[in-house]
């Protein structure tokens, strides 16, 4: 089972505003399995070995650095914390205090040492969150079913959900009432007694599913999948369904079946971002030169922000006008350039996308739609 722990926005804002000159961040490949979870402790022990070297050449206070070693050694040596992991960790630590999180996402291994928390990695777990709603959907029965990273799928309460297709039937299994008031049968019945099935369920999950953003998937057959996919208001319905009758399949087994639907969901995702951005920038909308990037978001021009979460461009970024000053090497004053332009995204609401290099518009580390050029 995995144990994850998704960061809010709330849990990010406050990581991106945090300062203290003795800010270190840690990403690190782990395993759910028992039999990794001594190689996982050891490899943390080495970043914090790396950490504390950068800190003490920078000329630190050596009795801070102590406080971070020490916080940070708790952590290695919290036995039951090990037993319970996902695939990769998250490590936020400073001399007074050490936060951590559990991503369902596979992350390399990353350190920075600097006055602030490097956040560009922890929003791949936000970009793609690997939850979903899974709409098991027959004639004789509907259950609307959360999928989460950590779970195998349970059971939304979901008022007013019809329990199947049959209270909307008059005169026998195979009749409905049309639009007009009068009584239909034999096939024709039977659409019009779906139709009136699936607009009220739509109706049913309007409550639950407004303001979410989380991908809609169905499992059901034809003709109700067809039928469903007409009446649906939901913006954010997958393209694909999980095929079979959802009645013989457990919570769990949906789950299971609704990760390549997600994959190929946020893929489709990615294709019509990248296609609108080039669309934008021939109307001088988008931009994917670095420094461009920087000073948009700097003024806070910047809308929607795609950057590379494995390239480390280190530097520092005018606090006024985002222009850059580039490092040859990461120190524990420097920090990475493209973290920075996500901090600086997150604080002006942009919309942020973290994804791997070959995703991101334009071949560079970073792309950016602006909402008015500077």
């Amino acid at each position: 089972m995995l144990h994850t722990d998704i960061p809010t926005r709330d849990d990010i804002v406050r990581l991106a505003t945090a300062r203290d000159r003795i800010s270190v961040s840690v990403y690190l490949p782990t395993s759910p399995s028992p039999n990794d979870t001594e190689a996982s402790r050891m490899s943390l022990k080495h970043r914090l070995f790396e950490a504390v070297t950068q800190l003490e050449a920078a000329g630190e206070d050596k009795r801070r650095i102590a406080l971070l070693a020490e916080s940070i050694q708790d952590l290695i040596d919290h036995a039951q914390f090990w037993d319970h992991l996902s695939y990769s960790l998250a490590v936020f630590a400073t001399p007074e205090s050490t936060v951590t999180f559990r991503l369902p996402n596979r992350l390399g291994p990353f350190l920075e040492v600097s006055d602030r928390f490097a956040i560009k990695p922890l929003m791949r777990a936000v970009t793609f969150p690997q939850a979903a709603f899974v709409l098991a959907l027959a004639q004789n029965s509907v259950r609307l079913i959360e999928v989460t990273p950590e779970s195998e799928g349970h059971d939304v309460e979901v008022p007013d959900l019809p329990e199947n297709a049959e209270a909307f039937g008059t005169g026998g299994a195979q009749a409905g009432l049309s639009t007009y008031g009068y009584t239909v049968h034999g096939l024709e019945g039977e659409k019009v007694r779906i139709g009136q099935f699936a607009r009220a369920i739509d109706r049913a999950l309007r409550p639950v599913l407004t303001g979410r953003d989380l991908p809609l998937i169905l499992a059901s057959t034809e003709p109700l999948d067809g039928v469903y996919r007409a009446v649906n208001t939901y913006a954010h319905i997958a393209a694909d369904s999980i095929q079979g009758n959802p009645e013989k399949r457990s919570n769990a087994e949906l789950a299971a079946a609704s990760r390549g639907i997600l994959d190929a969901f946020y893929e489709a995702e990615l294709v019509a971002l990248t296609e609108r951005m080039a669309s934008q920038a021939a109307h001088g909308r988008a931009v994917t030169d670095l420094s461009d990037v920087a000073r948009s978001v700097t003024y806070g021009a910047v809308d929607t922000l795609v950057v590379d979460i494995d390239a480390v461009v280190p530097g520092l970024v005018d606090e006024k006008n985002g222009a850059i000053l580039f490092s040859e090497s990461e120190n524990a004053v420097n920090y990475d350039v493209l973290d920075e332009i996500v901090r600086r995204a997150i604080l002006t609401r942009a919309t942020v996308y973290a994804v791997r290099a070959d995703e991101v518009p334009g071949g560079g580390p970073v792309a950016a739609s602006v909402r008015f050029p500077v």
